[in-house]
């Protein structure tokens, strides 16, 4: 006879971490006895739908899709196998399958396995190789300390001060990426509290370095015109190099250019070519009108057959290296990073006196605060809005406006 099975996953609205976010928990019942698990998975209580069991966000959703999908392959595994099954039995058989580490690397690790498999499935790197780099810190700091790993229970305040020290000292990191780093260190004790290790994360009140306002950086227009004059000899790095131009006069990320299909490219009654498309990151529609260095570009590509993209490209992951590449042969000295293109096009539009609320419907920015960012004072602003102001003391001042120059006697 075939046992009755139900899988219910909730959440702990009262138990809601410092980043606003909760563990989805999972109820299996099986022949009216149950048994609760940890999903890994994490949403804000707002995003949680009980009546469906879902979440609203994708990523999440698919997570706990997956999660789900599992727990049914595993339940009809074992009833296959074994003719007989319980929810006791089936929470262990899953968690065979994830060993929950007891030390801090041990999680560490863990956790890396599964960014990795996350990479994978949509495609970017970026999260995974930066979390590597987070655990070799913290690798480097408990051998300092002559330790090759330690129990998450001796974890205390005192131990995430002393980490701060060392990265201060010992890597010398800006507040930035020192945050990043106790982030990390967080993250893996807050998996410990989840699955019942600690009570309590030690490490709650522990305070962050305070970071300066985020600038945005963008490359200036002597750079720009000597990336236009810079032909790259090998053809990824060239593909890379009219991608990069093509973002500094759209406006389009690296994932939107990706995703640029012919069909999102229209004219106006007048001729005018534009681009009209969802942005990825916060879905909402941007609307760009074609420079006419974009339409170049775009002419050297797909726009006709629709069922492929516009450009060939690779991931964004290696085509950071083509891009890197590019600003050492242009002889910059910082790092030339893609997102920068993007950066670009909303800083000179901005110097050039385009209204912001414009900017924002061609950035695709779900909020006129994002495109203010942009506003950043330049040069050549600066003295644009010194003209301005001298002009309207001419036509609006009292008096006649003179110009006055410094006279010094002997």
């Amino acid at each position: 006879m075939r046992s009755t099975f139900s899988v219910l996953p909730y959440i702990n609205r009262s138990k809601v971490k410092a980043d606003g976010t909760t563990a989805v928990l999972c109820r299996i019942t099986i022949d009216g006895k149950s048994s609760t698990m940890a999903t890994g998975i994490y949403c804000r209580p707002e995003d949680w739908n009980s009546k469906t069991g879902s979440i609203r966000t994708v990523r999440e959703n698919n997570c706990l899709l997956e999660f789900r999908k599992s727990v049914e392959c595993a339940y009809e595994d074992s009833l296959k196998k074994q003719n007989v099954v319980s929810a006791e039995l089936l929470k262990n058989t899953l968690a065979k399958k994830a060993v929950i580490p007891v030390k801090l690397l041990q999680m560490g690790e863990m956790e890396l396995e599964r960014l990795l498999v996350r990479s994978k499935e949509i495609n970017s790197t970026s999260t995974y190789r930066n979390s590597k780099y987070y655990q070799k810190y913290l690798t480097d700091f408990l051998a300092s300390q002559g330790k090759s790993d330690i129990n998450l229970a001796e974890i205390t305040e005192e131990f995430g001060n002393s980490y701060k020290a060392f990265l201060k000292r010992y890597k010398n990191f800006g507040a930035s990426q020192m945050n990043k780093c106790l982030c990390w260190l967080s993250r893996l004790v807050y998996l410990a509290v989840d699955y019942e290790i600690l009570r309590a994360n030690p490490l709650e009140d522990m305070e962050y370095e305070k970071k300066p306002a985020p600038r945005h950086k963008h490359i200036s227009r002597a750079e720009l015109k000597t990336i236009l004059e810079t032909p790259m000899p090998d053809p990824l790095q060239e593909l890379g190099r009219r991608a990069f131009l093509f973002s500094i006069f759209t406006g389009l990320a690296y994932v939107d250019i990706m995703l640029l299909h012919p069909h999102h490219i229209g004219t106006t009654s007048d001729g005018r070519r534009y681009i009209r498309i969802n942005r990825k990151k916060t879905n909402v529609e941007a609307f760009i009108p074609l420079h006419p260095i974009a339409e170049q570009i775009l002419d050297l590509y797909n726009t006709t057959d629709d069922t492929k993209p516009v450009f060939p490209l690779p991931s964004r992951d290696e085509m950071w290296f083509e891009i890197h590449e590019m600003g050492v042969a242009i002889g910059r000295e910082e790092n030339l990073s893609y997102h920068q293109a993007r950066h670009s096009f909303g800083t000179f539009l901005i110097s050039e006196g385009i209204p912001i609320e414009s900017i924002a419907k061609m950035m695709g920015h779900s909020g006129i605060k994002t495109t203010q960012r942009y506003a950043e004072v330049t040069d050549k602003k600066i003295s644009r809005d010194m003209d301005n102001l001298m002009a309207v003391r001419r036509l609006y001042g009292t008096g006649e406006y003179r110009e006055n120059k410094l006279s010094v006697k002997d």
